[in-house]
C-alpha cells in the first residue's frame, strides 16, 4: 500500500488511489522504450548537427563521414527496443560507449 503525502499529512492510499497509482506506474514502465528512443534520437540529432557544416557547398564531406551520418540516421530502423539499453550505455565518466556514437576520423 502506498502512502499519500499532502498538506503535511501522510496517510495510506485508498483502494481507488492505489489503483490509480498502480495504473500510472504501469503506464510509465510500459512507456520506457519510447523514452529511451527519444533519448537516442536526441543524441543522434546532436551528433548529426556537429557535422552539418560539412554539408555546406564550400566543403567536400568525406565518404566516411557520409557513411557515419547515414548510420546515425538509420539507428531507429536498425535497432529495436531490445538494443536501446546498449545504445545508451555509458562508462564511469558518463561517456556513451556504443561505437555508433564515435565519429570516425578516416
Amino acid at each position: 500500500m502506498s502512502k499519500i503525502h499532502a498538506n503535511g499529512v501522510t496517510r495510506d492510499a485508498t483502494p481507488e488511489e492505489q489503483a490509480w497509482l498502480d495504473a500510472l506506474q504501469t503506464t510509465y514502465t510500459n512507456d520506457a522504450p519510447n523514452r529511451k528512443l527519444a533519448e537516442i534520437r536526441k543524441i543522434r540529432n546532436q551528433k548529426l548537427s556537429e557535422t552539418d557544416y560539412m554539408a555546406l557547398n564550400d566543403y567536400t564531406m568525406p565518404d566516411y563521414i557520409k557513411t557515419w551520418r547515414q548510420s546515425l540516421r538509420d539507428i531507429p530502423a536498425n535497432n529495436d527496443s531490445s538494443k536501446y539499453d546498449d545504445l545508451l550505455k555509458r562508462d564511469d565518466k558518463g561517456n556513451l560507449t556504443h561505437s555508433i556514437w564515435t565519429q570516425p576520423t578516416s
